[in-house]
């Protein structure tokens, strides 16, 4: 049986050592370089199972590679890792269809878990850059604690699908800030932003609000109200 073979590309020694002896403790074959070039001949030849990138090299931003890899082969996964650990990053990664992103420093367990779920999973993840000219300075999120890395990788998986999502946390907590990322990233970026207060509002009256009611629609309805969504 022949085995997986990952293709990393790091300009940091010691990242290659480190991840190179931990996958290859993991069963894997792996091929080092500081280069993006090395790594794009590469896969070109047809070499690799896996990608793991670093996103500043010497010769070329890794981000920049991630789409032309899945152009050349849809099916190579490509991690990217950087030390540059903020939302557009993320979600750049994402947009651009990598598999995952990884934030440094990283814990290796969790990259070998993430490499053996991406050689598991079937890539369906569609690259998408229109739209992420967004400066790290107009980020509706900032922070590098673990915690808020996570944060950015659950955003940045969910800004490539079209699924309805619940955020749950404290008064103050943040929620219409990660509501906004999703939505400013999301595919869903051309229209509006809506946030509405649901508690501060009778239950009677969140039709009418959201939708609107014309005047007489019922007791107290003296004028036609434009609604939220109308």
């Amino acid at each position: 049986m022949t085995l997986p073979t990952v293709l990393i590309a790091d300009d940091d020694r010691s990242i290659r050592t480190v991840l190179t002896q931990a996958l290859g403790r993991s069963g894997y074959q792996v091929r080092a370089t500081s280069s993006a070039a090395t790594l794009w001949r590469w896969v070109e030849d047809g070499e690799g199972d896996l990608v793991i990138t670093d996103v500043i090299m010497p010769d070329e931003n890794g981000l920049d590679l991630v789409p032309r890899i899945r152009r050349l082969r849809p099916e190579l996964p490509v991690i990217v890792m950087s030390a540059q650990s903020t939302l557009t990053t993320a979600v750049q990664a994402a947009q651009r269809g990598a598999f995952d992103y990884l934030p440094k420093p990283f814990d290796l367990g969790d990259l070998l878990a993430v490499v053996d779920r991406a050689l598991k999973q079937p890539l369906n993840v569609a690259a998408n850059t229109e739209g992420l000219k967004q400066s790290d300075e107009a980020l509706p999120l900032i922070g590098r604690s673990p915690a808020m890395q996570e944060i950015y990788r659950i955003i940045a998986r969910l800004t490539t699908t079209d699924l309805t999502v619940m955020v749950n946390g404290e008064s103050g907590a943040g929620k219409e800030l990660v509501a906004r990322a999703l939505h400013d990233y999301g595919r869903r970026r051309a229209g509006p932003f809506v946030a509405i207060n649901m508690a501060a509002i009778p239950r009677e009256l969140i039709e009418s609000e959201l939708f609107g009611h014309e005047r007489g629609a019922f007791t107290g309805a003296t004028n036609r109200h434009v609604g939220r969504f109308e």
